[in-house]
């Protein structure tokens, strides 16, 4: 079968540099038919067209502080059969895109969504859930790699992350995309409650992985506490008008100021907010949920329109299997160069470089395009393993790499 043809959607605001290494991992993707669209603002455009890939991206100049909208852009120049999104300050596996759009094969799944890694590329930060119109998550369990069909019923829906999902194009545009009225936060959820409730069939694809980092924005500082919780308490605001049941909103409004003042709470015990800064971020939250209050609420979208421009396919695909260089700490500058040789020349590298140490292991896309992992020969990566371990150097290498097997190369 022939695969359909792909629109990736990377919305930015804010953070060209971010947006530029997750642009150098898109061109990475083994996945063709597929076009890349850029939604960012002046700055985040000129640094793409500044990549050596630039001009091979669709750019859509877009400066509004509103993520739906910005989306919503993005789908008006999608032109492929699938419309797939990733966050600007993550970046996906090669293999990507190839697990998440396989289990549209099935004429009617119409969304799918992926699995999600951490800061350190090793554990997850998020896997298969589910979400309600409380807004209440669900883990759903997944066995084994093989993509799982998900149930939805009004009220209850897949819940995909906007940095690793993908739609039916015609699906997306006929549900009227994004609501602009979650100018951020919540946006995708709102989408999965409302496809759900047209019957749409929903999918699970564990093999399809993205890393993604919680980059610096607006609303939140670097160490991932927030500066102001304003949209959140928004669209939150918008979100229970529109699918909580009218008398229970103000039970559940209850819940998530609580939940907020927790996390807070801790943030501040971490050391990541001070003291006196707790009861004005939640001053901030208090009040964007008053002015979301305001916003128009559509229940119902009208369709968006078709694209307005042709298909712009990326060019032809990289080898699809990455090289793997591996040694020692005194060794990193040469492997690297001779990785940035390789990536150079269109194909994935992988550098790992292990310490005679028990440091935690650590998995990175770095702005020159290379797949590093770093660590102790006896440390550990993954959360199961012991804090140390004897391993010998080959040995250890040849385990890591089956680890990441789904990284770097393809079932035949």
């Amino acid at each position: 079968m022939t695969p359909p043809p792909v629109s990736l959607i990377i919305v930015s605001r804010g953070r060209p540099a971010a947006l530029a290494r997750c642009v150098t991992a898109v061109m990475q993707l083994w996945y063709r038919p597929l076009e890349v669209i850029v939604v960012a603002d002046r700055d985040g455009i000129a640094r793409v067209s500044d990549l050596p890939t630039g001009a091979s991206v669709k750019q859509v100049r877009f400066e509004e502080a509103n993520i739906a909208r910005a989306r919503n852009a993005g789908i008006a120049a999608a032109s492929g059969q699938i419309i797939a999104f990733i966050d600007d300050d993550a970046v996906p596996e090669p293999s990507w895109l190839n697990h998440l759009v396989a289990p549209f094969s099935d004429p009617a799944v119409a969304i799918v969504g992926g699995f999600v890694k951490g800061r350190n590329g090793i554990s997850w930060q998020w896997q298969g859930r589910s979400v309600d119109a409380w807004g209440h998550t669900h883990e759903i369990t997944t066995k084994g790699s093989e993509p799982l069909r998900v149930a939805q019923e009004p009220g209850h829906a897949l819940k995909t992350e906007g940095t690793n999902m993908a739609v039916r194009a015609g699906a997306l545009r006929n549900c009227g995309g994004f609501d602009p009225a979650f100018q951020y936060f919540l946006d995708e959820t709102d989408l999965n409650l409302r496809l759900a409730s047209f019957g749409l069939v929903a999918a699970i694809a564990p093999q399809a992985v993205v890393h993604h980092g919680f980059a610096e924005n607006e609303t939140r500082q670097p160490n991932r506490a927030p500066r102001d919780l304003f949209q959140i308490g928004a669209s939150w605001a918008v979100f229970l008008a529109k699918h909580c049941p009218k008398d229970q909103i103000g039970a559940r409004w209850h819940d998530i100021r609580q939940t907020e003042r927790k996390r807070l709470i801790a943030y501040m015990r971490d050391g990541r907010v001070d003291l006196w800064d707790v009861s004005g971020i939640l001053k901030t939250l208090e009040n964007g949920y008053a002015e979301g209050s305001r916003r128009t609420i559509v229940q119902q979208a009208p369709p968006l329109r078709g694209p307005n421009v042709d298909f712009q396919p990326l060019a032809a695909p990289v080898s699809m299997a990455s090289e793997r260089l591996e040694g020692r700490p005194w060794n990193r500058g040469t492997l690297t160069d001779r990785a940035r040789a390789k990536v150079a020349a269109g194909k994935v590298a992988t550098v790992m470089v292990f310490s005679p140490t028990t440091l935690f292991h650590r998995v990175r896309f770095s702005d020159f395009g290379i797949w590093e992992q770093t660590g102790g020969l006896f440390g550990k990566s993954l959360r199961t393993d012991p804090i140390w371990r004897f391993w010998r150097f080959g040995d250890r290498v040849r385990r890591e790499w089956a680890l990441a097997a789904p990284r770097h190369q393809m079932k035949n």
